[in-house]
């Protein structure tokens, strides 16, 4: 099975983090989040993978040379500029040449939703289209599709109100077309398949949704990013990182990392090459190469950019995320959301 996957977003909830990094190249356990979403879909039978890239596309071809993420063979579609959720899709598409029904997919959604299940509800109802669903607690942030019994989608409706929302299952991202829905979505201009080629698709009755309780995660904030990291050490979504074989009490380090001895580490990450002070305190923090926390620093659910400095005392709590190669100053206290570095 082919597939198109959509990394072409700028990762703004994720400043200053995103600035230089794509958020889907962004370290999970020691690994991108693109490995992880690859890596699923790999279990599921896709052998090729389109990247739609659009922001900071040479992250991602530098990264993988021999064209080869979480064993699927990928190529890169390079758009000379953005065109929505839909025309990056058929730029994709058309510039990999797939010619049958292909699986679409957002780059930043951690799952274990069955593919194959996805696609014999697919065959089975005929559909041009069909979306897997999700049911959430707060609908509000997400496109909402109420369906009939046999999965036929009612309509679609766009970030509702949370009290307004007629379902909360919401679009969880993972999508199967038939080409033909190509062919719907206009070129030279900016097109979104959640606002207007989903809608279009439903009035017609061609648009199909499957709910699934699977395992689904979508990475793009730093309290969903820190959960995913956090999941994947607890090995809630079945798969771990290649450094799983680190995990002490909850926590991963890597070999190159050095942690004080009387640290204390509870479900936190330590990327290659950190170093972790004496007597400081993490808990549900991640630190990405090169970054350092000093003595007796206490950092709680938060983000330490590569190559930042934690002062020693400095006390940072949710959710604060630190940007690439910035200092929080020994003995500073921060929470409530602070981005150091996003400028």
């Amino acid at each position: 099975m082919q597939c198109v996957v959509l990394v072409g977003g700028m990762g703004t909830r994720l400043r200053p983090l995103t600035y230089q990094t794509p958020k889907q190249m962004l370290p999970l356990v020691g690994s991108p989040i693109i490995e992880y979403v690859l890596g699923g879909l790999f279990h599921h039978g896709v052998t090729d993978a389109v990247l739609s890239l659009g922001y900071l596309p040479d992250r991602f071809i530098e990264a993988y040379p021999d064209n080869v993420i979480g064993g699927v063979r990928v190529s890169y579609a390079v758009e000379p500029e953005p065109n929505g959720t839909a025309g990056a899709i058929r730029f994709a598409a058309e510039y990999a040449g797939i010619d049958e029904t292909f699986l679409v997919v957002n780059g930043d959604v951690l799952t274990d939703l069955d593919v194959s299940a996805l696609r014999a509800f697919h065959r089975d109802r005929g559909a041009e289209a069909s979306i897997a669903l999700h049911a959430v607690e707060d609908p509000s942030h997400y496109g909402v599709v109420p369906t009939t019994d046999a999965g036929q989608v009612i309509d679609f409706v766009e970030k509702p109100p949370r009290d307004e929302a007629p379902t909360n299952l919401i679009n969880a991202g993972i999508y199967l077309f038939e080409t033909s829905v190509l062919e719907r979505i206009d070129v030279g201009r900016p097109v979104s398949v959640e606002r207007e080629t989903f809608p279009a698709l439903a009035a017609e009755g061609s648009l199909f949704a499957l709910a699934d309780d699977a395992y689904w995660l979508d990475t793009g904030t730093p309290d969903t990013f820190i959960t995913a990291n956090v999941d994947v050490l607890e090995g809630r979504n079945g798969r771990f990182g290649p450094g799983h074989g680190n995990v002490v009490a909850g926590s991963w380090r890597h070999p190159s990392a050095w942690v004080a001895q009387d640290a204390t580490l509870r479900h936190s990450v330590v990327d290659r090459d950190c170093v972790v002070g004496a007597g400081a305190l993490l808990d549900r923090v991640v630190l990405m190469p090169g970054s350092v926390v000093e003595d007796s620093a206490t950092l709680r659910n938060c983000i330490v950019g590569p190559g930042a400095v934690i002062g020693a005392r400095a006390h940072l709590g949710a959710t604060c995320v630190v940007g690439a190669g910035e200092r929080v100053d020994a003995g500073e206290s921060l929470s409530g959301d602070v981005r150091v570095g996003e400028g």
